[in-house]
């Protein structure tokens, strides 16, 4: 009898110590957010993972939950003096929608190179059109051209792997990294700050950016139905130099060597007008994210947001909501089916939510739409790596370019109007079973 109850009296603290413990934890991790001065939405959604499962959201947290961290094994911050936020004068600025189109300038670009060539991709697939790439790399090394490929060691997982495959361009004498390598030095790589940003640069004179990765599914030499629709540009003028730093500042992490901007200085001239921001963890501001407020604020006729991932936080969700009843036209262009079934089911309530309150929400039915671009009236443009959601904004690295062209401008509302056409107005009706579980994923939504 007595050892029953004994047992039953050390079960029952165990059970209180599990709770007691289990309290501190989500205290802790409560103070920390607050400290580091989380979002509102955030902290809510950790809160409630915390109060549900404590003992797997708290590992979580301190594994995928931190940004801006200080330590000595962060990445230093790109720009303390914020200088990324004069509009500057280019000579050259060239869409590309297609993706033929772009294959072509990028295997131009390389050919043309006569001293060096910087590139940094989220992922770089080993296949067809990147193994062509690749043996014109080579050939530019061979020529004495300095090569340096930076790559993302999750978004490239499969070569991250699979090194040797890189082999032919180490032995060509071509310098490859990893950002943050996953098995390397532990306390330095957080696996949810992922480097996200697409910048090719040649000769320090003209650089490609947007939102296309290297492989099959974004560029090649001839056109496929599966290949995925996204926009990139050519840039030639002063604003080079802001890729080539936010590209050496991620190469001096990634590898402790340090890129000089080897080039005649360029003067701020020409009409097309550029503001290069570079966000995420290695910025001492969220910049980008105040500059999309800002505009969508600002704006008087027209916001069109075409994203291939469109989980917003609250701030912006209410900016856009306002916007419309200011009476701008605002249009969200995104896939009908994007490719991760989890984002499909976590934008829904948003989409819902716009769509009730009377934005127009178009669905897009071709290939998967990877393309980033947002019009602000006919005043300017955002493109670049950046999706509208919290894992662009807060933890990836990206960068961004607003352009303040009319040509451009017009460009790109003649390629919105394609899209559109091509696409199925609104969303379709659900049960109501459907609807709160989509709305209960907002719960988990500020993390993807």
């Amino acid at each position: 009898m007595n050892d029953a109850i004994n047992s039953q009296g050390a079960n029952l603290l165990f059970y209180h110590s599990f709770i007691a413990f289990g309290a501190l934890l989500s205290l802790v991790m409560l103070v920390h957010m607050l400290y580091h001065r989380r979002s509102p939405s955030a902290i809510i959604a950790w809160i409630l993972s915390i109060t549900i499962i404590p003992y797997i959201a708290m590992p979580l947290y301190f594994i995928i939950g931190l940004r801006k961290r200080k330590n000595r094994y962060k990445k230093s911050a790109l720009f303390k003096s914020q200088t990324f936020t004069h509009r500057m004068g280019n000579e050259t600025f060239t869409l590309y929608t297609d993706g033929v189109a772009f294959y072509e300038a990028f295997m131009d670009c390389i050919k043309e190179a006569k001293r060096s060539i910087s590139i940094s991709a989220y992922i770089f697939e080993y296949d067809k059109t990147t193994k062509e790439i690749i043996k014109a790399l080579v050939q530019k090394a061979d020529e004495g051209v300095e090569i340096k490929i930076l790559l993302d060691s999750l978004g490239s997982i499969f070569l991250y792997f699979t090194w040797y495959r890189l082999r032919v361009l180490k032995n060509a004498g071509v310098k490859v990294k990893f950002f943050m390598p996953i098995f390397q030095m532990p306390l330095r790589n957080y696996i949810n700050l992922r480097n996200h940003r697409k910048i090719y640069i040649f000769d320090n004179e003209k650089v490609l950016s947007g939102g296309a990765n290297l492989s099959d599914a974004y560029l090649g030499a001839v056109h496929t139905k599966e290949r995925w629709e996204d926009i990139m540009f050519l840039v030639q003028g002063v604003s080079v130099r802001d890729y080539f730093d936010i590209f050496a500042s991620d190469w001096f992490y990634a590898s402790g060597e340090k890129m000089h901007f080897t080039h005649k200085k360029q003067e701020d001239y020409g009409e097309n007008l550029l503001q290069v921001i570079p966000s995420g963890p290695d910025m001492n501001q969220d910049i980008l994210y105040e500059m999309l407020l800002s505009n969508i604020y600002q704006a008087h006729n027209k916001i069109t947001i075409i994203t291939p991932y469109f989980i917003p936080n609250s701030s912006l969700m209410e900016a856009l909501i306002i916007a419309h009843h200011r009476g701008v036209d605002v249009k969200l262009i995104t896939p009908k089916e994007a490719n991760h079934t989890i984002v499909n089911i976590a934008r829904s309530s948003y989409m819902r939510e716009l769509e009730e309150a009377g934005i127009k929400i178009y669905l897009y039915n071709g290939a998967m739409l990877h393309a980033k671009a947002i019009l602000f009236d006919n005043e300017s443009v955002l493109l670049g790596s950046v999706n509208f959601d919290n894992r662009s904004l807060f933890l990836n690295y990206e960068v961004a370019t607003f352009v303040y062209s009319s040509k451009i401008i017009q460009e790109i509302e003649i390629w919105s109007d394609g899209l559109m056409a091509n696409s199925s107005l609104g969303t379709k009706n659900v049960s109501a079973l459907k609807r709160v579980f989509e709305n209960l994923m907002r719960i988990i939504a500020p993390q993807l």
